[in-house]
């Protein structure tokens, strides 16, 4: 019932948008609201011109972005139809919101829970610095040792391998590994836990923490994450592994040390992402980490005009990408319109990759993609795939790995290990809310309709 009045809705306030138009602007409204269409459009392209220029043409750019707004506001207001394109904007606004409430399915089902009995020497790794300080904040620390729990903190000022203490750990007993730092230092002890078929905590002490959240775990409190100590159950979910140039791999490993290129097989571990092309090869600067805004405005000119840095290619049993300016490999993938990394992922456990590319090559294509609002079409792909490989025509490439920036030898070949992370939660937890899906109008008005006839007794049409 809730979902049909939701359909309808939607239908309502779209057919009411387009009223107030008609009715109270008539057609002066309609080509102010196409003047604003035009508008975003300059605007998408200004965008673009900033990105890719610098000098005059950035500063002429960012006037664009500053007069056309203000221009069609103005026309608007000359007009004295502000107010209704505000209205009708609201009503669609609204259409829009119903229409995607409506198009969520029954959830579907979570990722099955298993038994998981009590670890007797559990060890957990502990980043002081990470999430600004969420260690020492919510007392993490004493909380697991207090559960009996052997814990290391990290030494902010001395530089430690992670994953050898790890493995240290169980050499010495250990029976459960777990982390609270962020998704970098997660991922290095999770291919310990992985290699030893032990189960893993997850700590959500970091800054934006992606896996957490995934697992539906509480990022406000992390302390509460602890539970899974004592009253924990089991997820089983894919762990991406990257396997750098064309040797068989070595084992787990990285970098031997910073901007230095990983040895030829060695495989590097990802929770949640790595990323090519124009971000991997941003944060690489050693100045990015100091003047984060400038380092990009600088950088992305070359980047984009794919005048500096290594020209990609992208293979595997999906898709294939010629010369993308980024890609994102994900371990399963975001929600669709969440690409970036900045929503969730429904699953952990569909054994696929999640591939995004994105190659857009003036500002017709930059208004375009803005237009469609980062749906799939020209100049962005999405896909699903069981493996990846990203090639390049240089030796080395610039890999982003969970937010770490790493160097590594082509080509780079994207896997996931399906089942393989044993990750320990606790029983109750907030868990995953689920993205509204895109707006499908067609959808919406079969929905709204069956669901109608259906309750009628006339049946499905």
């Amino acid at each position: 019932m809730g979902r049909r009045w939701a359909a309808r809705l939607s239908l309502v306030a779209g057919v009411a948008a387009l009223l107030v138009l008609v009715v109270f602007g008539g057609l002066v409204s309609l080509v102010l609201m196409g003047v604003g269409w035009a508008g975003l459009a300059l605007s998408a392209a200004g965008v673009w011109w900033m990105l890719t220029h610098t000098g005059r043409i950035r500063v002429l750019a960012v006037l664009l972005l500053v007069a056309v707004p203000l221009a069609v506001l103005a026309l608007y207001a000359a007009a004295g139809l502000l107010w209704v394109v505000l209205v009708s904007l609201g009503l669609w606004a609204l259409a829009v919101f119903a229409g995607r409430a409506a198009l969520v399915e029954d959830a579907p089902p979570a990722m099955p829970e298993h038994p998981a009995r009590r670890a007797e020497r559990p060890f957990l790794i502990m980043n002081p610095r990470s999430g600004g300080g969420k260690v020492a904040r919510f007392r993490l620390a004493e909380r697991a040792r207090a559960l009996g729990a052997e814990v290391v903190v990290l030494d902010p000022d001395r530089p430690q391998d992670v994953a050898e203490l790890a493995r240290e750990a169980v050499r010495r007993g250990a029976d459960l590994l777990g982390v609270a730092g962020g998704d970098g230092t997660q991922a290095l002890v999770a291919g310990v836990a992985v290699a030893h078929d032990l189960p893993f905590v997850v700590i959500s002490a970091g800054t934006r923490n992606h896996f957490a959240l995934d697992l539906g775990l509480d990022r406000k409190n992390p302390a509460r994450c602890l539970a899974a100590l004592t009253d924990g159950v089991e997820l089983r979910v894919d762990l991406g592994y990257l396997r750098a140039g064309p040797t068989e791999p070595s084992g787990p490993s990285g970098p031997s040390g910073p901007g230095e290129p990983a040895a030829p097989g060695t495989e590097v571990v990802f929770v949640n992402s790595a990323s090519f092309g124009v971000y991997a090869e941003v944060v690489q600067s050693p100045a990015y980490r100091d003047d984060k805004v400038r380092t990009i405005l600088d950088m992305l000119p070359d980047l984009l005009a794919q005048e500096s840095g290594a020209r990609l290619s992208v293979r595997g049993d999906g898709p294939v990408l010629d010369a993308p300016q980024a890609v994102l490999v994900s371990n399963n993938p975001y929600q669709r319109g969440d690409s970036a990394g900045l929503g969730r992922r429904e699953r952990l456990d569909t054994g696929e990759l999640g591939v995004l590319g994105v190659h857009v090559g003036n500002a017709a294509e930059a208004a375009e993609l803005l237009l469609r609002g980062g749906q799939q079409g020209r100049g962005l792909t999405e896909a699903t795939a069981r493996e990846v490989v990203v090639d390049a025509d240089a030796p080395v490439i610039p890999v982003g790995v969970d937010g770490e920036a790493l160097i590594l030898p082509t080509p780079v070949r994207c896997r996931l290990a399906a089942g393989a992370l044993r990750v320990r939660v606790p029983r109750h937890r907030p868990g995953v809310r689920l993205g509204a899906p895109p707006m499908d109008w067609r959808r919406v008005r079969r929905l709204a309709l069956t669901m109608g006839r259906a309750a009628a007794g006339r049946g499905p049409a």
